[in-house]
């Protein structure tokens, strides 16, 4: 797989009441990466890719719903697996951050760690990959959305040179955010899947986009409904 970005941030909900957000977001010359590499709950998020396991994907968020550290997590299970060499493994949880690149991944490979934020890539043109997307991301204005933002990261990666195999023209891509809050409604754009294009950003974008629009009418046009439901869900 190519690169992805997992990001942690602090916010205030309407209550004034303190939140954490996570988000992970991932593109590659390869169909369908939204199935293997982004796993994310509310209590982090979590990368898996280069030869993928996705059960260090998929274990590595229920270890932390356990209670587990990002950095315990994640390290017992790259302990428990054979072909750690060939893996790539990254992410945030709601107080540290997490990185890990076998010697086996494809040259050029590799990651970092910043504040809230970590970022890996394989069979990449450069580490200045992985560095736009993680400058992209920490320049963004923090009030834009962070799908919006995690498009822009990946926008910038690629840009940058992104994956190296040209020849492969078929791609996808993906994000993910969740966060602490306890939302009436899950909007539509926080789960969007790319899974087999030519313009990976571009259709993330548009898709990102086209989910917002539909999120919108569809509370404008069962407003009434939503409101009846949660006043039942109150007993009232």
């Amino acid at each position: 797989m190519t690169f992805s970005i997992c990001v942690r941030e602090s916010y205030e909900d309407e209550s004034g009441a303190e939140q954490t957000r996570y988000g992970v977001a991932v593109t590659t010359r390869l169909a369908g990466v939204g199935t293997l590499c982004p796993f994310a709950n509310e209590h982090g998020a979590v990368a898996t890719q280069s030869l993928v396991n996705v059960d260090l994907g998929r274990k590595g968020v229920e270890y932390l719903a356990d209670g587990l550290a990002v950095d315990d997590a994640l390290s017992a299970l790259l302990a428990a697996d054979e072909g750690k060499p060939s893996r790539q493994l990254h992410g945030v949880d709601g107080d540290g951050t997490f990185a890990f690149s076998g010697e086996e991944c494809g040259e050029w490979f590799g990651h970092l760690e910043r504040e809230g934020l970590t970022v890996a890539g394989n069979l990449l043109t450069g580490e200045a990959v992985i560095e736009a997307t993680a400058d992209a991301f920490e320049a963004a204005d923090p009030d834009t959305p962070l799908p919006e933002r995690l498009i822009d990261a990946l926008e910038a990666g690629h840009e940058e040179g992104g994956d190296k195999r040209t020849d492969l023209e078929i791609q996808s891509a993906a994000l993910r955010v969740t966060t602490t809050e306890d939302r009436e409604m899950e909007p539509y754009d926080e789960d969007l899947r790319v899974d087999a294009t030519r313009t990976p950003i571009a259709d993330l974008r548009e898709t990102y986009e086209r989910a917002g629009e539909s999120f919108a009418a569809a509370v404008a046009k069962y407003e009434d409904e939503y409101e009846a439901d949660s006043l039942d869900d109150d007993g009232e």
